[in-house]
C-alpha cells in the first residue's frame, strides 16, 4: 500500500527524516509549536522568501520566456541597452557624415586648389581630420562637467542621454581625438615628404631630410602640432585602467596638460603655413577657429571650476575620525550649504596632503542625517597620506592584529571632545554629484549587489530607506516595498563598519521589507566549515555575521535570483544597482536583459562609475 505523503515534497519512507525538519516544510508538531531549536532558521528562511533557498521547489530557476517576435525583442533591448546604444550610434553617425561631408567639401570645392594638386590625396584627409577633432572639442569636456551632468540628469533627457555613461563618452571621445590625431599627423608626414622633395633649395638626400625635420619642427604648425601631440599622449598614457588605478597622482597631474593641448590646438592653426588660392587669404574666419567649438563646453567647464572654488570656500571641517578594521577610515564632515541625495558621491580634497588632487568618494551618509560621511580604504598614496594626517595608524604594529578596532570602530578624532588632543586638518569638498544609484526610489523593488569595499553606495541608500520606512528624522515616505541587498565579499572583514547598519536594519525592519543575504566566496577550510555549522544550529543568529540572515557561501545563482524577483514581482520595473569589478557587473547586466520581459517584470541595470 502506498504512503499518504503530505506533500510533493515528501520523499519519506514514513519514518522521522531530516526532511521533516527543513524550515521550509510546513509541518505538524504536537502542541502546535515547532521544537524551538528550528523556530529561528524557519523565520529566516521566511524572510528570504525562496529567493536563496536550495532545497526547494523554489531554487530551481525557471528559465525566461524569449520575446515571440521583433517588436517585444525591441522593447527589451531598449530596457537597458536600446537608448545607450542608440545616443552612441548617433554620435558615431555624426563623426561619418562630418567625415564625408568634410572630404568632398576639402576635396572639391575648397579654396586650396594649389594645395590639392601639389600635395594631392593627403591634403583634404588631413584636413578632414582636423576638422573630426575639431567636433570631438565641442564634446571632450562635456562629460566631466559633474555639476552640468548632475543637473541635466534629473530633466526628462536622463530617459534619453545616458548620462550615468559621462566616463565612457569622455573616453570614447578622446579615442576619438586619438584616431584623428594619428590620421592628420600621417597625413601630413606625407605632405611635408612632398614639401620637402620639391625644396628647390634641397639637392641631396641629407638636405631633403633636413627640409623635412625643418618642416616638423622649426614651422609654427610643426611645432605646435607636435607639442600637442606629446602633451595627448602623454595624458592618454597615464590614464589607462592599469596606469590610473597604480598610481592616481601621474593621472591627475598629467591630465591637467590638456591645457597646454588647446593652447596649442588654437595656435596651430593661425599661422596660415598653407595660403589658399584666392582673398580673403588668411582672414580671422578662416585661421585659428578652435576657440569657436571649444567655447560651448569650455564656458561650462569654466563655469565649473568657479563653481568649485566657490564651494570650497564654504565652512567646511570634519566633525569626527573614526578608524575602522580592515583599513577602513570614515570621515564624518560638517559643511554649509550643502544637501545630499542617498546614491550621490563627492571629490574630496585635503590642502594638508595635496591642494590640487581632488579624489572621489561615495557618500555613506543619508540626506537625513546632519553629516555627510565617506568610508575610505586605506590603500593608496593619497588615502595613506589623509589617514595619517586626520590620526589614523594603519601602519602601527599595534594595528595590523586581528583586534585593530572593535566592529563598530573607535574615534581618532573630534572636534566635540576636547579630550582627544588632535587638530583636524582642513578638508574641501566639491560635489554632490548625481549617480546611478541615485535613481533607486524611482522604483518600487530594487536589487543592491556590492562586492568588497563597492557596498559604500548602499550604505547612504539603505540608511534612507531605513529613515523613510521608519519616518525618523522627518523623513519623506517612501514607494519602495521591498529591497534584495546582496553583498559578495572574499572575507567577512573586508567591510566590517557595515556590520552596524546591517544589524540597526534587521532591528528596524519588522515588515521584513529589506532582505539581506551575504555571500563568502573565500575558500573555508573544513574544519572551519565544520565549527560554522555547530554554532549555527539552535543559534538565534548567524555564526559568522551575527545577524538574523543567513549566511551564502560560494556566489551567488544569479539565474535563481532573478527568476525568483521575476515570479515573486510580476509587471514590475526593478531597479538593479551595482557597485563593483566590471566582471560581475556584465553578468548582473546580462541577466538584467536576460530575465527582463516587455509586459512583464523589467530589470533596469545601473552601475556606479567616476
Amino acid at each position: 500500500m502506498p504512503l499518504k505523503r503530505s506533500s510533493g515534497l515528501d520523499f519519506s519512507d514514513g519514518k522521522g527524516s531530516a526532511l521533516d525538519q527543513h524550515p521550509d516544510v510546513p509541518s505538524n508538531y504536537a502542541g502546535g509549536s515547532q521544537p524551538s531549536h528550528l523556530q529561528r532558521n524557519k523565520t529566516e528562511r521566511r524572510r528570504l522568501q525562496g529567493l536563496q533557498r536550495s532545497l526547494t521547489n523554489s531554487s530551481i530557476s525557471k528559465a525566461p520566456a524569449k520575446p515571440a517576435n521583433w517588436r517585444q525583442q525591441f522593447d527589451v533591448w531598449m530596457i537597458n541597452e536600446g537608448g545607450r546604444q542608440m545616443f552612441f550610434g548617433v554620435w558615431i553617425f555624426l563623426h561619418l557624415l562630418v567625415a564625408i561631408f568634410g572630404f568632398i567639401h576639402y576635396q572639391l570645392k575648397d579654396n586650396s586648389e594649389t594645395a590639392r594638386q601639389l600635395f594631392g590625396v593627403t591634403f583634404p584627409i588631413a584636413r578632414t581630420a582636423a576638422l573630426v577633432l575639431h567636433v570631438d572639442v565641442i564634446f571632450i569636456l562635456l562629460p566631466v562637467c559633474r555639476n552640468f551632468i548632475s543637473i541635466l540628469r534629473r530633466t526628462p533627457l536622463n530617459d534619453i542621454i545616458p548620462f550615468d555613461k559621462n566616463i565612457t563618452f569622455h573616453k570614447a571621445t578622446a579615442w576619438s581625438i586619438v584616431v584623428g590625431t594619428i590620421v592628420h599627423i600621417l597625413a601630413h608626414m606625407v605632405n611635408f615628404g612632398k614639401l620637402a622633395m620639391l625644396d628647390t633649395n634641397a639637392t641631396t638626400t641629407g638636405q631633403r631630410v633636413a627640409a623635412f625635420f625643418a618642416a616638423n619642427f622649426l614651422t609654427g604648425p610643426g611645432a605646435t602640432g607636435w607639442i600637442m601631440t606629446a602633451a595627448l599622449f602623454t595624458m592618454v598614457y597615464f590614464a589607462m585602467e592599469k596606469k590610473r588605478r597604480a598610481n592616481f597622482e601621474w593621472f591627475w597631474y598629467s591630465h591637467h596638460l590638456f591645457i597646454v593641448f588647446f593652447i596649442a590646438w588654437q595656435l596651430h592653426g593661425m599661422f596660415c603655413m598653407i595660403k589658399p588660392d584666392r582673398p580673403p587669404y588668411c582672414s580671422p574666419n578662416t585661421i585659428g577657429v578652435f576657440w569657436r567649438y571649444w567655447l560651448v563646453g569650455g564656458v561650462i567647464w569654466i563655469w565649473e571650476r568657479i563653481l568649485r572654488e566657490i564651494r570650497s570656500r564654504h565652512i567646511t571641517y570634519i566633525s569626527k575620525v573614526i578608524q575602522h578594521p580592515s583599513n577602513v577610515m570614515e570621515l564624518q564632515i560638517k559643511k554649509e550649504k550643502t544637501t545630499t541625495r542617498a546614491g550621490q558621491y563627492i571629490f574630496l580634497s585635503c590642502p594638508e596632503v595635496s591642494y590640487f588632487q581632488w579624489h572621489p568618494f561615495t557618500l555613506t551618509s543619508a540626506p537625513e542625517e546632519d553629516y555627510i560621511s565617506v568610508h575610505i580604504r586605506v590603500v593608496g598614496d593619497f588615502t595613506k597620506a589623509l589617514a595619517k594626517a586626520v590620526g589614523c595608524d594603519f601602519d602601527t604594529k599595534e594595528s595590523k592584529g586581528k583586534g585593530d578596532a572593535p566592529a563598530g570602530g573607535k574615534v581618532v578624532g573630534t572636534v566635540a571632545n576636547s579630550a582627544i588632543n588632535r587638530t583636524l586638518p582642513r578638508v574641501m569638498v566639491d560635489g554632490p554629484f548625481g549617480s546611478a544609484s541615485e535613481d533607486f526610489l524611482n522604483y518600487e523593488t530594487i536589487l543592491l549587489v556590492g562586492a568588497g569595499i563597492g557596498v559604500t553606495p548602499f550604505a547612504s541608500i539603505l540608511k534612507s530607506i531605513w529613515y523613510r520606512m521608519n519616518n525618523f528624522n522627518q523623513s519623506k515616505p517612501t514607494r519602495l516595498s521591498k529591497v534584495y541587498f546582496t553583498w559578495v565579499i572574499r572575507d567577512f572583514g573586508t567591510a566590517e563598519w557595515f556590520h552596524s547598519l546591517l544589524h540597526a536594519i534587521e532591528e528596524q525592519d519588522t515588515s521584513n521589507r529589506i532582505e539581506i543575504n551575504i555571500y563568502l566566496t573565500a575558500k573555508i577550510k573544513e574544519d572551519d566549515m565544520n565549527n560554522i555549522i555547530v554554532q549555527d544550529v539552535g543559534a538565534e543568529k548567524d555564526a559568522i555575521t551575527s545577524l538574523r540572515a543567513p549566511t551564502h557561501f560560494g556566489r551567488p545563482n544569479w539565474d535563481r535570483v532573478f527568476s525568483s524577483i521575476g515570479e515573486k514581482h510580476p509587471e514590475t520595473d526593478v531597479g538593479v544597482f551595482f557597485c563593483g569589478p566590471a566582471v560581475l557587473s556584465k553578468t548582473l547586466k546580462q541577466m538584467s536583459n536576460k530575465y527582463s520581459q516587455p509586459r512583464g517584470t523589467r530589470f533596469f541595470f545601473g552601475k556606479e562609475n567616476f
